[in-house]
């Protein structure tokens, strides 16, 4: 018999923050199941709570999938800065952006699939567009000083370059998590896609040089 009388979650749940348990509960349903099979009492079973829980503490799916989208750009931008905070070389830094960013799409290819899926997610949700703009500024920054921290002004050809850069990387990122490089890796003698990924990552610079305006 479930036990969902007062006080039984607390019973259940006994240590820790059951926000971030319920979160990390809904990543391993989403990582096992595909984003089809995450629903509130799926995350409750999963966290092994009482089914209220969830909506307790979210509201509804679509709030619960935005923080779940927000804890991925924490950890994407928390990943940046490892990799980073040491480079003084900005080729290095660069580079280091550029496999990080791949790198962790690889890697939780489910996760980064659903911090995209606008559809889905709440850009009202406030700590999710924080957590967004802090991941992808710091990337931007590596390639233009002038990024900024997303909310100040930039110009044109900053804004032009860092778009470029980015398209780039997620691109590539969204290539092989759909395996779409496998043919090409096969035919050549990288052999698989990881293979040939790291190896543009490697020779590939982010900086992008942009035409100069000519006279008419």
């Amino acid at each position: 018999m479930d036990d969902t009388s007062p006080g039984s979650e607390k019973r259940r749940y006994h240590h820790g923050d059951l926000p971030a348990a319920l979160l990390e509960a809904a990543l391993r349903v989403l990582v096992r199941d595909g984003l089809a099979g995450v629903g509130l009492r799926a995350i409750a079973r999963e966290a092994g709570v009482s089914h209220t829980a969830p909506k307790h503490h979210f509201g509804d799916l679509a709030n619960l999938l935005s923080e779940l989208a927000a804890l991925g750009f924490q950890r994407l931008a928390a990943a940046l800065f490892e990799a980073t905070d040491a480079c003084e070389d900005n080729a290095r830094r660069r580079r280091m952006v550029a496999k990080t960013y791949v790198h962790f799409a690889a890697q939780n290819p489910e996760l980064f699939g659903l911090m995209f899926r606008n559809e889905i997610i709440s850009l009202a949700n406030q700590n999710l567009l924080n957590a967004m703009r802090h991941a992808l500024f710091m990337m931007a920054r590596s390639v233009s000083s002038e990024a900024g921290d997303g909310q100040a002004a930039m110009d044109d050809e900053a804004a032009m370059r860092i778009t470029v850069a980015w398209a780039y990387l997620h691109g590539l990122a969204t290539l092989l998590i759909d395996k779409r490089l496998n043919g090409l890796a096969k035919a050549s003698s990288f052999g698989t896609a990881p293979a040939l990924v790291e190896s543009v990552l490697e020779k590939v610079t982010l900086t992008i040089q942009l035409p100069r305006n000519t006279p008419g």
